[in-house]
């Protein structure tokens, strides 16, 4: 802000209009600056504290030298639990935001569970740590690729607690990751915590859902209803259902 202010100044001393510089200076005219200045200032500060921030897990997160220190020095400890935890205490809760957030992420992104979990758990306990749902979005979808039920579960408790509501469109992100990962029955459970969501319904998370539901076609009907329900003008392309069977048929028939 302080050098916004400089620039700012610069500007106006600067311009054709501005009589500072004169020997002999008109005190209307030093007012009349004075006042520029003050709206210019006023008026920009006002802009940016209107901007929204991106959240810091929506952000490019790229590991630095000293979270790459950090993650090999985990995954070398992680049979050693003693010896981990210390280390632990003594390195990893000194690193700076940006490398924790990128250590995670690696983490996740190498589908480390049980590393991942543990900076989960020391990111909820830092001084600048904010309830965020794209935080608890990427430990979910991760946790659902690696089939961990119980661990989602416990992430689905903490954000409960902390009052983390998703989107629509981020449900149903999450609840196809859980189907594509052969887990129908968690993703139902998300699909019923995002009916009761405050979040207005939105017709293109339903069509990713029902998409994902294909190999379960009673749970499909159910998700179908609801969607003709609250979209009644909206329309539904069923597959065949004897998708399977034809397939089945084409491959005989070549054998012949």
């Amino acid at each position: 802000m302080i050098g916004l202010c400089r620039k700012l100044l610069h500007k106006l001393i600067s311009s054709p209009n501005c009589k500072t510089l004169n020997p002999n200076p008109n005190p209307k005219i030093n007012s009349t600056i004075t006042l520029q200045i003050i709206r210019q200032i006023t008026t920009t500060s006002s802009s940016l504290s209107r901007k929204p921030s991106i959240s810091i897990w929506r952000r490019k997160k790229e590991i630095g030298k000293e979270g790459l220190i950090i993650a090999k020095e985990m995954k070398r400890l992680q049979s050693n639990p003693l010896r981990l935890h210390k280390f632990m205490q003594t390195h990893v809760t000194r690193l700076l935001k940006s490398d924790l957030v990128s250590v995670l992420a690696e983490f996740q992104r190498q589908n480390h569970v049980f590393l991942s979990m543990l900076l989960y758990n020391v990111v909820r306990k830092e001084i600048w740590y904010r309830p965020d749902m794209f935080f608890y979005r990427d430990m979910l979808m991760m946790l659902a690729r690696n089939k961990k039920v119980e661990e989602a579960k416990q992430v689905w408790i903490d954000l409960k607690q902390e009052n983390v509501l998703f989107d629509q469109h981020t449900f149903g992100d999450i609840m196809r990751a859980f189907l594509d990962n052969g887990l129908p029955e968690e993703a139902m459970k998300i699909y019923d915590e995002m009916r009761q969501s405050p979040d207005p319904p939105l017709s293109l998370p339903y069509r990713v859902i029902m998409k994902g539901l294909i190999s379960y076609p009673e749970l499909r009907e159910k998700v179908k209803d609801d969607f003709l329900e609250l979209f009644p003008g909206k329309f539904v392309f069923d597959p065949p259902e004897d998708l399977s069977d034809d397939q089945e048929w084409k491959t005989d028939s070549e054998e012949d």
